[in-house]
């Protein structure tokens, strides 16, 4: 570590980085060899670009990818469950080294040779997610008016499968002992009823400390309205040094069990998030980090450490806006992402804009802060095949992860996804990662002879009757977001990326009748590339419920005002200023008597009314003539771009591929029998090729496989575009 003048350290992640850059090693080495005497190291770095580091850590591989010098470099090591900051931190130890770097795209235009900026992570993580599933989180408590504790037991009247007679709820992460009742009320206008009874908190606090509690989530009643009793707990609860949420600051809304539920979650996660992020960031230190957000922005780590709840999807969100940046250049306006990892596959319908949703559930947590509307389902590359009681083939939701992972990783012993596109000739043995780690084709006989046999099958069919259950379970996926939504899957594109997406893309668009696919250059770090290219994004919300007739144009300005403060000051934290910072206005309306509402964007001057009625008419078939509609909630985005890396087209070329790009010839099993397809190296396709299925496309990140039905063409942003022959 080197001292400078005024920025703190150059951590070694910068150094390391700053020797890959395309110039000569002793050039490099004089060059901080002079700067590191004068004390000028930081002049020297804020003097260039950012070199921002996108990390993805997925249930199988955690993805790394950075821009520089017109090149898109990547790494994917496995990831390591029993402490995922390992694999992070040995990622970031290899990318950077000369000579390790793989770049993988060279169409974009960057300035070779220039000098490195400031080195910034971007890190998604699934952290708080596995805490919540595996009920691995910490001993939390809950602080709440008295009568009220066990509203987290209670929730809704609603049961989640109706017709399951033996279905048991999710047991909740806060058992009655520590669920404390607090003498406290306000009512429903915020006035304080009840003053706080000091000497029942003081004994709540004996009481906590006495059983080792090591978060406490606060939530009484119209805290949002006035949350005086909530700091008050706070204040009292300081000197215990553990993590306290407030729900008036997580989820300052309506709805208490929801809001209970969302500011639980966060405490029962955070102290976990934030030692992970701190081992992280102790490791990069100057280097900042951030952290995805579930809403399609990133925030800063020591954010994530207090508002952990809003991570939850942080990966799959990544995904989901490289998906975006990069159908915009493709000029696209309206696609279905598919992004099929290791454990699970991640699908989202954009229509023209990000789909944002305030109302989703986590394991049987309502959570009501905003994240992109993603819906998920357990078929990924590791899932694992097997027979049910009644001999029915059925394909995750378990998956074999990194460890065991699938047989052909030499480790594992349970039949997946992976291991049957290898046995049907999809992958290449010597391929994967672009030849970095070798597959055991041999060690699947044996293992398919016995499946196939208990199932009365042949080795090949099972091996596409894996591949059949798991499109299947990924179609009805896509069909909940789009059909069951009133979209016409037929009027999208299918963009594809994750490790294993390309594999199934084309099969699925056939199921759906979706006339092409966009598979995007170096799709298996798609989601890490989309942390690069996010925006740094804050949201803010506050309950007002106001009669349309009163919600004229200046009450909404003068309600949004507070909202506005908040947002510049803490987004100029962020290195924002007035200038560089968009704010985005919406409105959560429904008719009145309705229970839940529809968010409509809104701009100064219009009417709120016109904007919902059209929404309501698209998401449920009618609208209320003359029906009076209520204005519930304000919200407020704030959104600041941050320097991104400079990307251009190529000029397309030939369409013929050139000799290069052929690797060789592989026999397949395709719908009953066997053909032959070219192995074809990505790296050497070129913007204008074009060429007919059947043929595999290898790469280091993923493989895709164009069947005889698809046709395959490169676009000149070095997407690969796949047109369905046969699609209706």
């Amino acid at each position: 570590m080197f001292p400078h003048s005024t920025a703190g350290k150059i951590s070694r992640l910068e150094l390391k980085l700053f020797s890959a850059l395309p110039d000569t090693p002793a050039k490099k080495t004089k060059f901080i060899q002079q700067l590191i005497p004068k004390g000028n190291i930081s002049i020297a770095m804020q003097s260039c670009d950012p070199v921002i580091i996108g990390v993805d850590t997925g249930g199988t591989f955690t993805d790394f990818i950075y821009h520089l010098g017109g090149a898109w470099v990547v790494h994917k090591t496995l990831s390591t469950p029993d402490d995922p900051s390992r694999a992070v931190l040995e990622g970031l130890e290899h990318i950077a080294p000369e000579g390790r770097t793989r770049p993988v795209e060279s169409h974009s235009v960057g300035p070779p040779g220039a000098a490195l900026g400031r080195v910034k992570v971007v890190h998604g993580s699934t952290v708080a997610t596995n805490a919540v599933l595996e009920r691995k989180g910490v001993r939390t408590a809950i602080i709440t008016n008295a009568g009220f504790e066990d509203v987290i037991e209670i929730g809704r009247q609603n049961r989640d499968q109706l017709y399951n007679l033996f279905y048991r709820r999710p047991q909740t992460v806060v058992p009655p002992g520590l669920r404390f009742g607090l003498p406290a009320r306000m009512d429903a206008s915020g006035k304080e009823i009840q003053p706080m009874d000091l000497e029942v908190l003081s004994s709540i606090k004996k009481r906590l400390k006495e059983l080792q509690v090591q978060s406490v989530a606060v939530c009484l009643l119209f805290s949002y309205l006035n949350p005086e009793h909530e700091q008050m707990v706070y204040r009292e609860l300081a000197d215990l040094n553990i993590p306290v949420s407030l729900s008036h600051c997580i989820l300052p809304e309506f709805r208490e069990f929801e809001r209970l539920s969302t500011t639980v979650v966060n405490a029962y996660v955070a102290p976990k998030m934030s030692g992970y992020l701190q081992r992280i960031q102790d490791r990069l230190h100057p280097a900042p980090l951030r952290i995805m957000q579930s809403n399609g922005g990133s925030i800063s780590a020591a954010q994530a450490m207090q508002e952990p709840v809003r991570t939850i999807l942080s990966g799959p969100a990544g995904g989901v806006v490289g998906a975006v940046e990069t159908a915009k250049r493709a000029g696209l306006e309206k696609i279905i992402t598919l992004d099929m990892g290791g454990t699970s596959t991640d699908v989202c319908l954009m229509d023209k804009a990000l789909p944002l949703s305030t109302e989703t559930c986590l394991s049987g947590f309502p959570l009501k802060v905003p994240m992109l509307d993603i819906h998920t389902v357990g078929a990924g590359g590791g899932s694992i095949a097997r027979l049910d009681a009644g001999g029915a083939l059925k394909v995750g939701p378990e998956s074999a992860g990194s460890d065991p992972g699938p047989i052909c990783y030499g480790r594992g012993s349970e039949i997946t996804v992976t291991d049957a596109h290898l046995f049907l000739g999809r992958l290449q043995a010597d391929r994967f990662l672009g030849g970095g780690m070798t597959l055991d084709r041999k060690s699947l006989d044996a293992a398919f002879e016995e499946l196939s046999g208990r199932a009365g099958l042949e080795p090949m069919d099972l091996a596409q009757g894996v591949l059949s259950v798991a499109d299947t379970s990924m179609e009805r996926a896509i069909r909940v977001i789009s059909v069951e939504k009133g979209f016409d899957p037929r009027e999208f594109t299918l963009v594809s990326f994750g490790g294993a997406g390309g594999l199934h893309c084309a099969e699925l668009a056939r199921m759906l009748s979706m006339p092409r696919v966009l598979v995007p250059a170096n799709p298996g770090v798609l989601s890490a590339m989309g942390m690069v290219l996010a925006d740094v994004i804050r949201d803010y919300s506050r309950t007002v419920m106001l009669g349309h007739g009163k919600a004229t144009h200046g009450r909404l300005q003068k309600l949004f005002g507070p909202l506005e403060e908040q947002a510049r000051e803490e987004m100029l934290q962020e290195g924002f200023n007035e200038d560089s910072l968009s704010l985005h206005r919406s409105l959560d309306m429904r008719y009145q008597g309705q229970s839940f509402e529809i968010m409509v964007p809104w701009r100064m001057g219009q009417d709120p009314g016109d904007g919902f009625e059209e929404l309501h008419r698209q998401k449920y078939g009618y609208i209320h003539q003359g029906r009076d509609m209520e204005v519930v909630s304000l919200r407020l985005r704030a959104a600041g771009t941050p320097a991104k890396p400079a990307l251009q087209p190529s000029t397309p070329g030939d369409e013929q591929v050139s000799d290069k790009a052929f690797y060789g010839q592989t026999q397949l099993y395709f719908e009953g029998g066997f053909i032959s397809a070219p192995v074809l190296d990505r790296n050497e396709l070129l913007p204008g090729n074009g060429f007919a299925g059947p043929a595999v496309i290898t790469e280091y990140t993923s493989t895709v496989f164009v069947p005889p039905f698809a046709r395959a063409r490169v676009d000149n942003w070095g997407n690969i575009v796949l047109d369905i022959l046969d699609a209706d």
